[in-house]
């Protein structure tokens, strides 16, 4: 079966193959998206986010969840050496790059906590997939940056890669502060073991460019589909990380 709605700015496809699926927990799977954006949402005028952003509120001053979020952006900073950055260049808090993962994550954890053995969960393009038979894994597309209705790529979800996670201009514009001047890549696609992973390093490849890239496959194990600027394709895995 499958079940689309709407959250956080973007549409959420599930996919789970099991046709007897208890409404409850369609219904928990929309509530946990929903508890995230009604936290961390920029555009909710009185969201903490918001109130945090124009100082009508501490971070000191936030519930222990958005703390807990805001201290893993942090240790994400640290890690990728500033290319993902969780505040704006005015130092204003901004945890967008990790919590639409979060939700996806926390999605996940109640598909699998109910029992589903085979489900997708797709939102705005940022991948998270359990189960799959011996020989049928998850194939999940990857969009074209210069035209969002032809795919680039596709990607086979084997061994233990569950999510795919991308970062790019096409949609959203330079909504990335990036650390390379050279704006190298346009597009980044990174497929990991967990959403939150490669949705950070998609993002901090995206800023921070090649070296970043190598970083990323080398120290998280992730594989890396990258656009250029000039359009050429870079692929690069743990085994294969020379591009």
């Amino acid at each position: 079966m499958q079940h689309v709605f709407s959250t956080m700015g973007t549409v959420v496809s599930l996919r789970i193959d099991d046709p007897g699926v208890d409404a409850g927990l369609l219904a928990d799977v929309e509530a946990r998206f929903a508890a995230f954006d009604r936290e961390f949402s920029r555009y909710r005028p009185d969201s903490p986010a918001a109130r945090i952003a124009d100082g009508r509120l501490s971070l000191t001053g936030a519930s222990d969840e958005h703390k807990r979020w805001y201290a893993e952006a942090v240790g994400w900073r640290n890690a990728t050496g500033g290319a993902f950055d969780p505040h704006r260049r005015d130092g204003t808090v901004d945890l967008a790059g990790i919590i639409k993962a979060a939700a996806i994550q926390a999605a996940g954890s109640a598909l699998e906590g109910a029992g589903i053995a085979r489900w997708c969960c797709n939102a705005g393009g940022d991948v998270l997939t359990g189960g799959g038979a011996p020989g049928t894994p998850w194939t999940v597309g990857i969009s074209h940056p210069e035209d969002a209705g032809r795919l680039l790529s596709t990607v086979a979800l084997l061994g233990d890669r569950r999510a795919v996670a991308t970062s790019g201009t096409s949609q959203r514009g330079e909504h990335v502060w990036r650390t390379d001047t050279a704006g190298e890549y346009r597009q980044v696609t990174v497929v990991g073991t967990d959403i939150i992973t490669a949705d950070v390093l998609a993002t901090a490849v995206l800023a921070g460019g090649r070296d970043v890239l190598h970083q990323a496959v080398d120290r998280w194990q992730v594989d890396v589909i990258a656009v250029t600027d000039t359009g050429d394709l870079v692929e690069a895995s743990p085994v294969t990380a020379t591009s």
